[in-house]
């Protein structure tokens, strides 16, 4: 069975536009804390989907990072996709041409991933694109009203709301520090390392863009050292 209805992909797209809303609606308002305008704020939104990539990129533009700095630090975060777009091929209908696959790859978040693929069967092209749609008009229309609103609440209600993303990063890590401690160590690693940059001179030198490198990285690859993971059963050894 292959599910093709660009209707039902904007109804399935519904709540993940709402989710986006409110917390792109943070996104704007902590971008234009940091010196972006509203303007540029919005096309980040528009050409990029990707929360924790945007909060990781924003402060090294506005800190002047180099281009190094905010591509290394992009590719480090959003690697992730190129994986999962990977998985979403299998789950694409071979009548699905190159071109459009590269348009449902941009559009492809972890919350349009887990939607498209919960789906019995196979997915056409005008499903994505109504699953996609949605999403991308919640996430830059947020964008815009909390970029909008940032230039004319009060600093202290901005100050207030701004604080909401980094809520949306505590509220999606904490549930898998709950379950598997492997997140913990690794989130408590990434944690000390950013205090050590943040504290020691000699580390606080290193530019921002490049200490999310560095700390992801480290704390990722400690972890891995820590819990590998377990051979399956009946796994072949290694020659």
């Amino acid at each position: 069975m292959e599910q093709n209805s660009f209707k039902k992909g904007i109804v399935d797209g519904l709540p993940i536009c709402v989710g986006y809303f409110a917390v792109s609606f943070a996104f704007g308002i902590f971008a234009v804390g940091q010196g972006l305008t509203w303007l540029e704020a919005v096309l980040i939104s528009v050409t990029n989907l990707t929360s924790a990539g945007q909060l990781a990129g924003v402060p090294i533009i506005a800190g002047g990072g180099t281009f190094a700095e905010l591509a290394v630090s992009q590719l480090v975060i959003n690697s992730r996709y190129s994986l999962m777009s990977v998985s979403l091929s299998q789950k694409l209908s071979g009548k699905v041409k190159l071109w459009q696959r590269f348009i449902i790859a941009f559009g492809n978040t972890d919350e349009i991933f887990a939607v498209a693929t919960a789906n019995p069967g196979l997915v056409g092209s005008r499903y994505m694109y109504g699953l996609i749609i949605t999403p991308v008009l919640g996430w830059s229309g947020g964008t815009l009203l909390g970029a909008v609103a940032g230039d004319i609440l009060p600093a202290i209600v901005v100050t207030s709301l701004g604080v909401a993303i980094y809520g949306m990063f505590i509220a999606i890590v904490v549930p898998q520090i709950k379950r598997e401690r492997s997140a913990a160590v690794c989130a408590g690693i990434a944690v000390a390392l950013s205090c050590a940059f943040y504290f020691v001179p000699a580390l606080s030198k290193v530019p921002s863009g490049f200490t999310i490198i560095i700390c992801a990285i480290a704390a990722a690859l400690i972890a891995a050292l820590l819990f590998p993971l377990p051979r399956k059963e009946g796994a072949a050894d290694d020659k």
